[in-house]
């Protein structure tokens, strides 16, 4: 018998102890999980756009919402492996997304090249806030990578909702 327990001790991971309370890891883990929702979110509405897009605009979009796919693309990763740093599963199914996002799913009938931007622009926005929200409680745990984390995805996007918002302007 104590060799059984012996072996199940050895197999146990040790605890997490990485200066940040469970509780507050619980709590920046669920934060970063709506930003890679919504993160995720946006990307399947971008690229749906960049498939999509029809006008005199074509080409132009069509390349720029192609960059910003892949930006989105590639910023998934890295919020999904804060989660797991943190000691919590991330989000991964449609469902999940679908109750953990603040945008609402791209439009099931492709709307006009102007109206994708709007709707874009807006998308950034929201993921820029769902960032924001996030940053005090990072800030006051000390959690300097998530900080890190929610600092570069705000600049991109609120850089990307100001260049979407620039194609709007008359």
């Amino acid at each position: 018998m104590a060799k059984t327990s012996a072996k199940k001790a050895l197999q146990a991971s040790p605890a997490i102890n990485i200066g940040i309370s469970e509780k507050d890891r619980a709590a920046i883990a669920k934060g970063l999980s709506r930003l890679l929702a919504d993160t995720y979110t946006l990307y399947l509405t971008t690229h749906n756009f960049h498939w999509n897009v029809t006008g005199p605009m074509f080409n132009t979009l069509h390349q720029m919402f192609m960059t910003q796919y892949t930006e989105l693309w590639a910023a998934v990763d890295p919020v999904a492996e804060r989660i797991r740093s943190l000691g919590h599963p991330a989000p991964g199914s449609y469902a999940q997304f679908g109750k953990l996002t603040s945008l609402p799913d791209a439009p099931g009938t492709p709307p006009k090249a102007l109206e994708m931007v709007r709707i874009l622009v807006q998308g950034h926005e929201a993921v820029a806030r769902t960032a924001r929200e996030l940053f005090p409680i990072a800030d006051k745990a000390s959690d300097e990578p998530t900080a890190d984390l929610l600092t570069q995805r705000l600049t991109v996007h609120e850089q990307t909702a100001w260049m979407l918002r620039s194609l709007l302007e008359e």
